[in-house]
C-alpha cells in the first residue's frame, strides 16, 4: 500500500487570469493559471520577459488581484480582497525578499527587520527582542546597529530575509534573491534560504537564473501568460556549506 500524502495545500489557484488595458489594446498577462503549492515545498518559477511570471509572483505575493479565477491562501480567498485587506494579509502570511533588498537607508539593520512588526502592533521591547534574535540567526549578531550602506551587499540580503522571517509567514517569496550578489556571496544566500527551508518553511523562488533554480524541489515554467511545465527537479544542488559573515 502506498503511503498518504499528508501534504496541506498553501496555495491554490484555479483558472487565474490577469488582463491589462492600455488605451484600446488588451494584454492578457496570465490566461489561465491552475496551481497548487503545498506548505512546505521549495519551488522554482521560471521564465521569459513577457511570460508571466512576475505578474503571477505579484498576485501570489497578494500584491495584485486577478481579473479573473480564484486564490486561496493558507484557507483563505484572497482573489477579490482591497488593497487594506490585501495588507494585513501580506503581512502576516507572506515574508518577502527582493534583489534590490529593500532595505531603509538611513535605518539600522535591527529598525529594518523590526519594520514589519510595527504594523503587527508589537511594542518596541518584544520588538526589538524578537529582531534582535532575527538577525543572530541569520549570522549578523554583531550588526544590529549598522545602516545598509555600512553593510555589503550580502550582508545586506540577510537582513531582508530577518525581516522576511520576522512574523513567522506562511511563505517565503524570494524574487530574484542573488541577482545583484557575486557568486561567492549567491552561493551563501542560496545556502540560507535552504536552511530556512530544511526548518519546515515554504520558499517560492522567483528566478530567471538556471542554477539559481536548481536549488528548488519544484520548477514551474512560463510561457505566454499560461504554465508550460510544472515538474519535480531531480537535479537538486545543495550547498552543504555554513554560511558564515560576509
Amino acid at each position: 500500500m502506498e503511503p498518504l500524502n499528508t501534504a496541506k495545500p498553501l496555495i491554490t489557484i484555479n483558472d487565474i487570469g490577469r488582463k491589462y488595458v492600455i488605451g484600446a489594446e488588451v494584454i492578457h498577462a496570465l490566461k489561465s493559471v491552475s496551481l497548487t503549492i503545498n506548505k512546505g515545498e521549495f519551488v522554482a518559477l521560471m521564465g521569459p520577459s513577457g511570460s508571466g511570471k512576475s505578474t503571477l509572483m505579484n498576485i501570489l505575493g497578494c500584491l495584485d488581484t486577478p481579473t479573473k479565477g480564484e486564490y486561496i491562501l493558507n484557507g483563505i480567498n484572497v482573489s477579490h480582497m482591497s488593497d487594506n485587506e490585501l495588507a494585513e494579509v501580506r503581512n502576516s502570511e507572506i515574508g518577502f525578499v527582493f534583489q534590490t533588498f529593500n532595505l531603509l537607508p538611513r535605518s539600522t539593520a535591527l529598525d529594518n527587520v523590526a519594520l514589519p512588526l510595527i504594523y503587527a502592533g508589537i511594542n518596541k521591547i518584544k520588538r526589538t527582542e524578537r529582531a534582535t534574535n532575527a538577525l543572530k540567526n541569520v549570522g549578523l549578531g554583531n550588526r544590529v546597529d549598522h545602516k545598509p550602506n555600512e553593510l555589503s551587499g550580502g550582508q545586506r540580503q540577510r537582513v531582508a530575509v530577518a525581516r522576511a522571517l520576522i512574523n513567522d509567514p506562511s511563505i517565503i517569496l524570494a524574487d530574484e534573491p542573488t541577482g545583484n550578489l557575486d557568486t561567492k556571496t549567491s552561493i551563501e544566500i542560496m545556502g540560507l534560504i535552504e536552511d530556512i527551508h530544511a526548518k519546515g518553511n515554504t520558499i517560492i523562488l522567483v528566478t530567471h537564473e538556471e542554477d539559481i533554480a536548481l536549488h528548488a524541489h519544484r520548477i514551474v515554467r512560463m510561457r505566454d501568460g499560461l504554465i508550460e511545465k510544472d515538474y519535480k527537479n531531480t537535479e537538486i544542488q545543495t550547498v552543504s556549506r555554513r554560511v558564515e559573515e560576509v
